[in-house]
């Protein structure tokens, strides 16, 4: 053995080495900060030096946001099919559904927040990245017209990378779908509060993420339709800085305002207040 190297662990050294988890720290993309897990989740998924808002499941969120005990979670049933016999397809399903503990890409089901009653959809976007296919449409549109029919609130928090290409068509119609239940709603004379958090691009953004009677969004997430990439190759221009970030919606008018996300519920309260016009239980 040379002098320099290094010497072999004793067996009973290794075997603790191994015992230690290694997911007691996070390191924030933004800052490089190194967080310890607990600190985090207690800060709600935020990075406590820079700000920067970490992706938050859906579950977590409705946690968040809910009065507590009030959420009754709806289309639980539901799970994509392979319409179109894509190669792998079900398979890869499977596999998320068994990683993440999610049947699809979004949670649905009645709830209150400060008393007040909502029917919430929340992507997530750890199932397949959080993409539109027809189960996700299915429940957004089955809450939104539960909504309607128990006078309800709306509240959709997106996170997604747009239609899912594995259902090609059956993807796209979705679009329509949920845009005109959210009609039917809006006609009712019932409020639909929109959230866009990172990322919310694609089909989801040209459909019912941006046609809320208030759109907010958390701080530096990314809006769009194509990447900035696609968008430089096909308009030939240089793209203004911040483009896609939330600020840059605001300042031209996409996004009505800008909450942090521990600010949230408090926030969604307020304009439930104003909205639901004593609708309160």
């Amino acid at each position: 053995m040379g002098i320099f190297s290094k010497p072999r662990l004793k067996g009973s050294q290794a075997k603790n080495r191994d015992t230690v988890p290694n997911d007691l720290w996070t390191k924030c993309p933004d800052c490089g900060e190194m967080v310890h897990t607990l600190d985090l989740r207690q800060n709600h998924l935020v990075c406590p030096k820079c700000d920067h808002h970490f992706l938050m499941g859906a579950y977590d969120r409705l946690q968040l946001i809910a009065d507590e005990g009030t959420f009754d979670e709806t289309s639980v049933e539901l799970i994509s099919a392979n319409p179109l016999g894509f190669d792998h397809y079900k398979e890869k399903v499977e596999l998320l559904r068994s990683k993440t503990g999610l049947n699809d890409a979004v949670v649905t089901g009645r709830l209150e927040i400060g008393g007040y009653p909502v029917m919430a959809a929340v992507m997530d976007f750890k199932f397949f990245a959080g993409s539109m296919g027809s189960v996700v449409g299915e429940k957004i549109t089955r809450a939104i017209e539960r909504a309607t029919l128990e006078n309800r609130a709306v509240i959709i928090f997106s996170s997604s990378s747009g239609a899912r290409m594995q259902e090609g068509m059956l993807s796209l119609m979705q679009m329509a779908k949920t845009c005109g239940a959210l009609a039917l709603h809006g006609e009712a004379g019932l409020p639909y509060i929109s959230v866009f958090t990172h990322p919310t691009t694609g089909g989801v953004t040209a459909s019912f993420a941006t046609i809320g009677d208030i759109n907010i969004a958390e701080p530096k997430c990314m809006i769009g339709f194509a990447g900035p990439r696609v968008i430089k190759e096909t308009t030939h221009q240089d793209l203004p800085p911040g483009f896609q970030t939330a600020e840059f919606m605001v300042d031209h008018g996409l996004v009505d305002s800008i909450v942090h996300r521990r600010e949230m519920r408090s926030k969604l309260t307020t304009m439930l207040s104003y909205l639901m016009d004593g609708k309160s239980k």
